[in-house]
């Protein structure tokens, strides 16, 4: 990595936990300013804090490690060239078709952005490519299962969320379609540069595997230069004729078979291997924001005055700004939000905790960081204008309409 992503990966990583903390400060600033009651942090309150904030994490943990591990699996195993393949191109089947990817491919939202890019620099149109990176961690099986979880078995939150996130998604591509007729809106990276997003891997801009899958290489060369092609037969045959099976016809095994086989298994295990790093890395990406996330909803459960939070929450449209704030700054992942939003259920209205689980996971601060590096900077800005139009629209209506 070079020393300017080195940065960039810095900057990634200690810019969500200041913006959290901050968003935590002016919680305390606004509630004393606010209200002279102060905080009164007793053992009751203590005891409450702790209970919320182990059983949001307790809850969220094993549909995390669930998501981050079919994740790997992924996008270990699938190139975007089999993605670009499956998509239609044409332009209304496309963009179905793309709203429903994240059912197929459940990829961690880490990867949707580098991902997105490879896919529209591979042929796939721009509008097509933005509904597949807005919807895929909405419609991944695993969120929706969680939600159904953290909303005990609710199927209306489940079918709200997939289907307006599905629904928001293809508007977002209609609208892109309408406003770029041209799909260059990649930014060039210069060499050795590539979109980080923190996780810890690098999501270069041509996958590894996908060089491997289409030459069959596995990343090697395995022919040495100095084999014998002579054979009298003196038994001195070098040792690294590995994957090259020339018959020499002396009647002598040579281990051509033994250094495939060991070659095999050798594979196996480096995927294995592959996958348990990648999703170690992705755990650790996304679960120190659940942490954070846990550690935020539990202060504003136990220690933010109720009269507070019920005149923020029970207004139409307050509610859903702040909500979709929350959720543009805490950048949760997907598998993990819908625990953070249960908790505001009965303080915030229904449209506001909506947006929550539909916003985040298309834009927050992590993935407007990753669109920064690979997309251009005014295209970046018009999509996040017209995705929190569109979703504030959605909890706009739900509210107006008492869901």
């Amino acid at each position: 990595m070079t020393i300017i992503n080195q940065k960039k990966a810095k900057k990634l990583n200690w810019l969500q936990p200041t913006l959290i903390i901050g968003v935590v400060g002016l919680v305390f600033l606004l509630v004393i300013n606010s209200f002279n009651e102060g905080f009164v942090i007793d053992r009751n309150v203590m005891e409450s804090f702790t209970t919320i904030f182990i059983s949001i994490i307790l809850e969220a943990i094993p549909f995390v490690m669930l998501g981050v591990f079919i994740s790997s699996i992924i996008q270990i195993f699938v190139s975007e060239e089999m993605i670009a393949k499956i998509i239609p191109k044409n332009k209304f089947v496309g963009i179905f078709a793309a709203s429903l990817m994240g059912i197929i491919f459940p990829v961690c939202e880490c990867a949707n952005v580098p991902i997105t890019r490879r896919l529209i620099k591979k042929g796939v149109p721009l509008h097509i490519g933005i509904t597949f990176l807005m919807s895929v961690a909405i419609m991944n099986p695993v969120v929706l299962l969680s939600t159904y979880y953290a909303f005990s078995g609710s199927m209306q939150i489940v079918i709200l969320r997939g289907l307006l996130g599905m629904i928001g998604a293809m508007i977002i591509g209609f609208v892109v379609s309408l406003l770029y007729k041209d799909d260059n809106q990649l930014r060039e990276l210069s060499i050795g540069e590539e979109i980080t997003c923190g996780c810890g891997h690098e999501h270069e801009e041509e996958h590894h595997h996908s060089h491997q899958e289409a030459c069959g290489c596995s990343g090697q060369k395995e022919i040495d230069i100095h084999f014998h092609l002579e054979c009298g037969c003196g038994d001195e045959h070098e040792e690294d004729l590995q994957f090259l099976d020339l018959a020499c016809g002396c009647g002598h095994d040579h281990g051509h078979h033994q250094t495939k086989d060991i070659s095999m298994k050798a594979k196996v295990v480096g995927k294995v291997k592959e996958i348990i790093e990648h999703t170690s890395a992705e755990l650790y990406a996304v679960g120190r924001f659940l942490i954070l996330g846990a550690f935020l909803s539990s202060i504003v459960q136990t220690m933010v005055a109720r009269s507070f939070l019920i005149t923020i929450g029970q207004g139409q449209i307050i509610s859903i700004v702040v909500m979709m704030i929350l959720a543009f700054v805490l950048s949760l992942c997907s598998e993990a939000d819908a625990f953070i939003a249960r908790t505001f259920v009965g303080q915030f209205t229904s449209g506001s905790i909506v947006a929550f689980m539909i916003f985040g996971p298309m834009i927050d601060v992590k993935n407007t960081l990753m669109l920064l590096e690979g997309f251009k900077a005014k295209f970046v800005i018009k999509l996040i204008i017209i995705t929190s139009i569109i979703c504030f629209g959605f909890a706009l209506i739900i509210n107006l309409i008492g869901l």
